[in-house]
């Protein structure tokens, strides 16, 4: 073969080679660019007081009627918000609480572990003995709960992990008052970099309050 035909040859081969390497860069580019086809990690903020209204429709999406309830239907809330993304966990919920006597939220958790979620609960020991505490129901129903064994200090954590990718945080203790009186915020993310610490955090308190590491 000439040399100057082997010469061309090979040019057009660099040349293919060449484009076909930046289209390879184009393809990558395009995949882990935001946009259609990609999903951002979750973050929102939420602000208490929240306004009263009807949650029924997120316990039962498929029903054919409207609820009968006196409450407001169809508000979009920090409440129903905070409750729907409660309500998105499929395989395991822990939750870390200094009080918790929401009736709402605990129908909530209740239902998920109906549904065969794991639901893990640790709370503050003198909190969880107040009038209208809800951790007495869920322990009833077989949900697992732990408290804060050392009497020296509050259990004073407010925040809840879904499927170990969503975290609920933020000044809110799950109690009628926060929700509907106080001025509360929550965030919600699914920011892996803030999400793996609070999972650390609670399986770290999970373990030290275990009950047969303790004397009584």
């Amino acid at each position: 073969m000439p040399l100057m035909s082997s010469l061309k040859i090979l040019g057009l081969g660099a040349a293919f080679i060449t484009v076909g390497l930046k289209g390879l860069d184009w393809l990558l580019a395009l995949h882990h660019r935001p946009g259609r086809g990609s999903r951002q990690p979750l973050n929102e903020v939420l602000f208490f007081p929240s306004l009263p209204a009807c949650v029924e429709h997120l316990y039962n999406p498929d029903r054919s009627h409207s609820c009968a309830c006196p409450l407001p239907h169809g508000l979009n809330t920090s409440f129903t918000k905070l409750l729907e993304h409660l309500l998105s966990a499929c395989v395991s919920l822990d939750i870390c609480l200094f009080s918790f006597s929401n009736t709402e939220l605990s129908r909530a958790v209740l239902l998920l572990h109906s549904r065969g979620v794991r639901v893990r609960v640790l709370t503050d020991r003198n909190y969880m003995a107040i009038t209208g505490s809800q951790i007495g129901i869920l322990r009833k129903a077989g949900i697992c709960v732990r408290h804060e064994l050392v009497i020296t200090m509050h259990m004073h954590h407010k925040f809840a992990l879904l499927d170990g990718r969503k975290l609920i945080t933020g000044s809110l203790n799950w109690t009628l008052t926060a929700i509907q009186s106080n001025k509360e915020n929550v965030i919600v993310t699914e920011e892996p970099e803030l999400v793996r610490p609070y999972e650390r955090e609670f399986n770290n308190l999970w373990k030290a309050n275990d009950p047969a590491k303790h004397l009584p």
